[in-house]
């Protein structure tokens, strides 16, 4: 999917990148009606985020990604709910596109190195805390399962997977300081504030008014 642009664009250039583009639009409300489990909403976002453009292989992802921070029971039903529409569609004679698969890892990966290092990327500095020496599995698993294995995937960018983490955040109740914390990644990846604005503009508008306004207070 296409990332944040470079910075040597023109004036008029910069102004088009303040706003998500239609597929990134589209990733709001599939993320955050995944990671609510509210599944009569999802369908719908999926089969719009198709129509918008968004392959099936970039959707599944963002849907894999849910387990991360609304657990499997959700992300396996969200899964199930794409499959079973995208078993319909093509039923209908519609062929959806594909997209490019997951680049393979590389052979020398190791999870909790290649982890490291991209949670320190994306919170712009090493990651500590009284937290994580209290429970130190749980610093094991973010930079393992969340920053090692998803962030390593390729099918969506830094910056896509940070638009739908905010989104699903911003969707679940009890996620206030976690919210905030992915702003600040989100900010350091390249994602402008106007570009955080559209997706509270996107919340309020196509999942509720409440997940609107939560981004609207943390971004305050």
């Amino acid at each position: 999917m296409v990332g944040i642009a470079p910075t040597s664009v023109s004036n008029k250039e910069v102004k088009q990148l303040q706003h998500l583009s239609q597929q990134q639009q589209a990733l709001v409300p599939i993320a955050a009606f995944a990671a609510t489990g509210d599944m009569m909403q999802l369908t719908p976002a999926l089969k719009q985020g198709l129509e918008q453009g968004l392959s099936i292989n970039e959707i599944k992802a963002v849907l894999v990604q849910t387990y991360a921070y609304a657990g499997f029971p959700r992300s396996l039903n969200a899964l199930n709910a794409f499959m079973q529409l995208l078993e319909q569609r093509k039923a209908q004679g519609i062929h959806d596109l594909e997209g490019r698969n997951s680049q393979s890892l590389p052979q020398d990966y190791q999870a909790m190195k290649y982890g490291t290092d991209n949670q320190t990327k994306l919170v712009g500095q090493p990651v500590k805390g009284a937290l994580f020496e209290f429970a130190p599995e749980i610093d094991e698993y973010l930079k393992t399962h969340l920053f090692g294995d998803i962030f390593s995937r390729d099918v969506l960018s830094w910056q896509d997977r940070e638009i739908a983490t905010v989104s699903m955040l911003s969707a679940m109740s009890g996620t206030a300081g976690q919210l905030k914390s992915h702003i600040v990644m989100s900010l350091n990846i390249g994602i402008s504030y106007e570009q955080l604005q559209n997706i509270q503009q996107v919340l309020t508008h196509r999942v509720s008014s409440s997940a609107g306004e939560k981004l609207t207070q943390a971004l305050k």
